[in-house]
């Protein structure tokens, strides 16, 4: 009878693991998917106090108070050490995230209420037909979609699927080079994109029409204001560490980097030259079914770190009041010191065209260039390439 009863015990415990496994394994497949692993260990800690705990019911184990002290302590200590990482993730979510993106829709042309400026007069220039193909980097995107509202026909233009379609730069490029768009607003290409499209047969025609400051920003409360151009330099080699070394406090510097290929990244690489830049801080993110890979970590406003972007996206896009523009050489980036070349980090951003740009294309361009399109990019918000009437 006793073996019987034991027999039907250890069945109610493979029963009761069984049971676990079916509800706890899709939890843990979803948290694996989904990038938040560090709560892994803790799933599976208080599964098997829990697991332990039911096994002694089942068996009817009747421990002593000691021994009851004993499991409390050890689980608690086990719970406790697994929960040290979540903890951590969630303090961390709690600091503010630069965002890489804004919401586009603001910025779609022809649509009611947009944020996208008009000309006071219309454009001699009128397209009806054979819209050329549009796409850009999303910080260029206001700036596009305000010459399509003044020359493309009143339509609906998907910022996805449509003439007149925003993507960050890498994407651009891509479209640009397989032939799916037909001029793009961006800034220079990479090394990457350049080999890519002469690889494939082409020669990337780029047509400045505007200039831009690429900037670096740090959480508000910093007390560096301005870094010279070479101390950017060492601390992207990683060769300044700490923020002592630049007259700051005694304080780790985590330095952000954007991904591979994105404009700004670009722009970090042309900056540094020969320098090599250091590895940036990096994250697990899953990739839908293909697993973890790590990435660059998105610009989180830790009082301790540094990050980058471009003058328009950071003031006019994002407006996030929580990090402040550093000077450069004691120049501040804004529309007067880029105008007169005085910041040191200014540069063109383009139409870029495969080959030499024809028909309505060109006509497009040469309308950018003009008095009236010049005027537009300035209204836009950004600095015009020349001087207009």
């Amino acid at each position: 009878m006793e073996r019987k009863s034991y027999i039907s015990e250890i069945f109610s415990a493979i029963i009761l693991l069984m049971a676990f496994g079916f509800f706890v394994l899709p939890v843990l497949f979803i948290m694996l998917i989904s990038g938040s692993t560090y709560y892994i260990p803790l799933i599976l800690v208080l599964v098997a106090v829990l697991y332990i705990f039911l096994v002694f019911l089942i068996f009817k184990v009747s421990l002593s108070k000691k021994n009851k002290k004993i499991f409390t302590g050890i689980s608690l200590f086990a719970i406790l050490l697994a929960s040290i990482q979540p903890i951590y993730e969630w303090i961390d979510n709690q600091v503010s995230t630069v965002n890489a993106e804004v919401d586009i829709y603001q910025y779609m042309p022809f649509v009611e209420k947009n944020q996208v400026v008009k000309l006071p007069v219309p454009a001699t220039l009128q397209l009806e037909k054979s819209l050329p193909k549009m796409d850009g980097a999303t910080a260029l995107y206001p700036l596009y979609s305000a010459i399509a509202q003044a020359v493309y026909p009143e339509n609906h233009y998907d910022p996805y699927s449509s003439a007149v379609m925003v993507n960050q730069t890498h994407e651009a490029y891509s479209n640009l080079i397989n032939g799916k768009v037909d001029m793009i607003f961006v800034a220079g290409p990479s090394d990457q994109q350049l080999a890519r499209a002469e690889a494939n047969g082409i020669e990337l025609k780029r047509t400045p029409i505007g200039k831009e400051a690429f900037v670096f920003f740090v959480n508000n409360k910093n007390e560096i204001d301005n870094l010279t151009l070479q101390q950017i330099k060492e601390i992207y080699s990683g060769n300044i560490t700490n923020w002592s070394e630049v007259g700051g406090k005694n304080d780790s510097i985590r330095a952000f980097q954007r991904p591979q290929d994105s404009g700004s990244q670009t722009a970090l690489q042309r900056l540094m030259g020969d320098t090599p830049i250091m590895e940036a801080p990096s994250e697990d993110v899953a990739t839908g079914m293909g697993g973890i890979i790590n990435e660059v970590s998105q610009y989180k406003n830790y009082k301790n770190a540094i990050g980058y972007t471009f003058r328009y996206y950071s003031n006019e896009m994002v407006r996030n009041k929580e990090i402040k523009l550093l000077a450069i050489d004691g120049v501040e980036p804004t529309k007067e010191t880029i105008r007169a070349n005085t910041y040191p980090i200014t540069s063109e951003f383009y139409i870029v065209t495969s080959g030499e740009p024809e028909g309505n294309v060109r006509a497009l361009i040469d309308w950018v260039l003009s008095d009236e399109g010049q005027a537009l990019v300035e209204q836009a918000g950004y600095v015009p390439i020349s001087s207009y009437k």
